[in-house]
């Protein structure tokens, strides 16, 4: 989820690790049940605060023109893997799950997040209800439209 929400996976292990950390320190005495429901809802809340602070970063990096040394490509991202067998299989997967990362990404937020936290997290409704500070029914509502946008357009790949 991170990794979707930041697009970087340094930045992604970065949020996970303090949504953690913050969770041990903060949720440690709470019961085991209640874990997985409080760690996604303090990992929205570091996205969220992410997503503040890049917005902000982007801005000064307008004015003064500046642009992060990652921004170049990975050399390594371009060997090929020579354990797969199957290689256009390979590819076609790859390719519809860069169009199922790239839907997802045209979600609103709170549809995005219920989905995640039901399909990817495995979480059930009362689960992803807490996690996300709202109600049932919302969840339901929420996961719906999101199921419903992301078969529009991933129609192709399925």
């Amino acid at each position: 989820m991170a990794r979707l929400a930041t697009g970087n996976a340094d930045d992604a292990h970065d949020i996970v690790q303090d949504a953690m950390l913050t969770l041990v320190r903060s949720y440690a005495k709470r019961s085991e049940q209640e874990w997985g429901p409080l760690f996604y809802t303090v990992l929205q809340s570091r996205i969220a605060d992410w997503h503040r602070r890049n917005k902000v970063r982007n801005r000064f990096r307008v004015w003064f023109g500046g642009r992060d040394e990652d921004d170049a490509a990975d050399p390594l991202q371009n060997i090929a893997d020579g354990r797969s067998p199957n290689p256009s299989g390979r590819l076609q997967d790859k390719q519809a799950m860069a169009a199922l990362e790239s839907a997802i990404h045209t979600l609103p937020a709170r549809q995005q997040q219920a989905f995640l936290l039901r399909v990817w997290e495995g979480l059930d409704v009362a689960q992803t209800a807490r996690a996300m500070k709202c109600s049932q029914g919302s969840v339901k509502t929420h996961y719906s439209r999101a199921v419903h946008a992301l078969r529009e357009q991933l129609e192709d790949h399925l």
